[in-house]
């Protein structure tokens, strides 16, 4: 049995991991990442930093966060609790589905996460309440290469599936995108 099934989309490097799991008795088993098995996938960068968050409220949303190169970083989302809507936004400069959006539904339940290439931004909105979510980074954080996007840019259209309830204050205040915007190398 295969420990991963790679879901392609249509951003390119852009997958939804499929992971596998051995019930019996006692509950059950299922490997979260493995780097030798997704490497083939895109995660091709070292585990550098894992973070975790708790988000109490049903309909808050988080990012859309990306960091510039040379930090620009691999992600791998996983839901530990709860179900969010998981968005990547493809900021590439040149690419062919520039400022195109990709969004999965991720819970624990469905065992599914987002393997989110370099030159994407990142979000989510919670669909359940207290949503506890770990991501796996290649590269640490460096607040000088902070970038982000307003989850609300009428430029992206992302069709959030309800209202959303929350946002911190940092991420209501990036700036909507202008014609000038041409992405990022990744």
């Amino acid at each position: 049995m295969a420990t991963f099934q790679v879901i392609r989309t249509p951003l390119e490097g852009l997958a939804v991991i499929e992971r596998s799991r051995r019930e019996d008795q006692r509950g059950f088993f299922s490997r979260l990442f493995c780097a030798d098995e997704l490497k083939e996938a895109g995660f091709d960068g070292p585990v550098a930093q894992i973070n975790q968050t708790l988000t109490l409220r049903r309909g808050a949303v988080r990012g859309l966060h990306f960091q510039h190169p040379p930090h620009a970083e691999i992600k791998f989302v996983t839901v530990l609790k709860g179900e969010i809507l998981d968005v990547a936004v493809d900021l590439r400069h040149g690419s062919a589905t520039f400022l195109q959006w990709h969004g999965e539904v991720l819970s624990a339940e469905n065992r599914r996460s987002l393997l989110i290439p370099r030159g994407f931004a990142h979000g989510f909105q919670t669909l359940t309440e207290n949503c506890e979510l770990m991501y796996l980074h290649s590269c640490a954080y460096a607040p000088a290469a902070e970038g982000g996007l307003r989850a609300t840019d009428p430029r992206l259209a992302i069709r959030w599936p309800l209202p959303i309830v929350d946002q911190s204050a940092r991420d209501t205040a990036f700036a909507l995108l202008d014609d000038g915007f041409e992405g990022i190398q990744p």
